[in-house]
């Protein structure tokens, strides 16, 4: 979803490892309690689909997601793997209004620029339905820095995320905060979010 050459290169190289560590028989309960929210045959933006698991889910528990990632790698294991309809492309292509009921942003919105975060929460904003829900997972801390394989990290505090979905006009409804291990093998603080619009 970034647009950062060096952080897309970096999911192309390693889309397989990336499928394997995210790879379950079931949703977890973030993607469980986010999917109950959703009204029947909703539509549901997938904003970083990655491999399309969550996607696949969604898709079993009747939603319509729009998978959408910067990766081209990604793209194909979503579209190969689950037969999804899995579309390129970055934050900036977040459009229309009014047009989903859910947005699931679950780690993707972490490799945007601080700067951006804004704008991209705005557009997702206008994007939902009156009602619509957002889910928003970030690493937790401050500054902007890459990690041990080259992908570049914007980091927030759970304040700081709360306060930019505010502005946008969200009214958070849910928090969770955790620590796990990732594709580079760090392990991280993050911050998960729920808000309505």
């Amino acid at each position: 979803m970034t647009s950062d050459p060096r952080t897309i290169a970096v999911y192309n190289a390693k889309a397989a490892d990336y499928a394997d560590l995210v790879q379950t028989d079931q949703p977890d309960r973030h993607l469980r309690d986010f999917m109950a929210l959703i009204p029947a045959a909703g539509r549901v933006l997938d904003l970083g689909c990655g491999p399309g698991r969550a996607s696949y889910f969604m898709t079993q528990a009747g939603l319509k997601p729009d998978p959408l990632d910067a990766s081209t790698s990604m793209v194909e294991l979503a579209q190969t793997s689950y037969d999804l309809p899995a579309r390129l492309g970055t934050f900036h292509d977040i459009t229309g209004e009014n047009v989903y009921a859910g947005v699931w942003a679950n780690f993707s919105l972490l490799h945007a620029q601080r700067a951006d975060l804004p704008v991209h929460l705005d557009a997702i904003f206008q994007s939902l339905t009156p009602g619509g829900t957002l889910h928003i997972g970030m690493k937790t801390g401050t500054g902007q820095s890459r990690d041990g394989i080259d992908r570049r990290y914007t980091y927030v505090t759970e304040v700081e995320l709360e306060t930019l979905l505010n502005h946008a006009g969200f009214r958070v409804n849910f928090r969770d905060t955790g620590l796990d291990k990732g594709l580079s093998g760090e392990i991280a603080p993050w911050v998960i979010l729920r808000a309505e619009k």
